[in-house]
């Protein structure tokens, strides 16, 4: 596709012929515009005697001069039709011109745009002179017809890439999308997933609980001075509770080995309380708050007085 011949383009061509009119001393001088088969007059010459109004069309055929330029790809000149059988029923002799100088104009990469030409209703020496001129006027038509070009080419250029950018801008967009609900989506899916762990993970936890620990509980007496089944009984108890403490968090897991009383002491000491204020908090003796310190420290499986007992409350929390 061709760009169009903007109108200021069109006034430089209009001063160009009415330019060459005058130098030539033509009625009229013209530039003519191809899109074969159709040919017509783009620019035409101001004169009182010239019979080719803007617009005026033609059909490119053998007797038509303009058919003649492109047939030599380079200058045609007639000087009198009449006396030429290649001329003689051309079809501007409609128009007495029986005169005529006409060179092509093409665009850069070589296709026909039209002609530029000269036409008179007798020999025209002037204009034969002229015909350098002329010659040199056809090439400023196209030096113009040449930076249309490049301007049309670099437009359509950046408008592709403009649409190029917008297409990708448009992927990325819808692409950080997908990949937002995919998260999401996957989000759901892991928060499911580990809401149901949990759930799994609370009920065999609840289970040992309330099927299983209950139940070594009362072994517990019956066995009473059995060591080695008194062993066997704390190593399956010790055993269950490692299992479950991996299913819930450890201070939950602590806690269930736990009274009451000893979760009570165990969270005052975790706020920093020393046994003398838990003893005033709790209404008890600083005995009584040993002891259940000690138990907790028993059940935590702390030895000794080196392992920090509200430290190590902190650190499974």
């Amino acid at each position: 596709m061709s760009p169009e011949i903007p109108a200021e383009t069109l006034s430089n061509w209009q001063r160009i012929v009415d330019l060459v009119a005058r130098l030539a001393d033509v009625p009229a001088s013209l530039i003519m515009k191809t899109d074969d088969p159709d040919h017509a007059v783009l620019v035409t010459a101001d004169h009182p005697e010239n019979p080719y109004p803007k617009g005026m069309g033609f059909q490119l055929h053998p007797r038509l001069y303009c058919q003649g330029v492109f047939d030599r790809d380079g200058e045609l000149v007639v000087e009198d039709a009449r006396c030429d059988p290649a001329w003689c029923d051309n079809e501007d002799l409609e128009h007495g011109m029986s005169f005529y100088i006409g060179l092509p104009l093409k665009w850069p990469d070589g296709q026909i745009f039209g002609t530029i030409c000269v036409l008179d209703r007798q020999r025209n020496s002037r204009a034969l002179l002229f015909r350098e001129g002329l010659a040199q006027f056809a090439r400023l038509v196209e030096a113009d017809l040449a930076l249309l070009q490049e301007v049309y080419l670099r437009r359509a250029l950046e408008e592709k890439l403009t649409e190029t950018l917008a297409h990708l801008e448009k992927r990325v967009q819808e692409r950080t999308l997908e990949l937002q609900e995919a998260n999401t989506a996957l989000k759901v899916l892991l928060g499911s997933v580990e809401e149901e762990r949990r759930r799994r993970d609370e009920q065999i936890l609840e289970q040992v609980r309330s099927l299983v620990l209950p139940h070594l509980d009362r072994l517990e007496p019956v066995l009473k001075g059995q060591a080695p089944h008194i062993s066997s009984l704390d190593l399956a108890r010790e055993n269950l509770c490692q299992i479950t403490e991996t299913l819930t968090d450890k201070l939950s897991a602590a806690f269930a080995r736990m009274t009451p009383a000893e979760i009570e002491v165990a969270q005052l000491v975790m706020s920093g309380r020393t046994t003398k204020d838990i003893a005033a908090a709790l209404s008890r003796e600083t005995s009584t708050i040993d002891f259940h310190r000690n138990n907790i420290r028993r059940k935590l499986e702390l030895d000794g007085r080196a392992q920090n007992l509200r430290s190590h409350l902190l650190a499974i929390s």
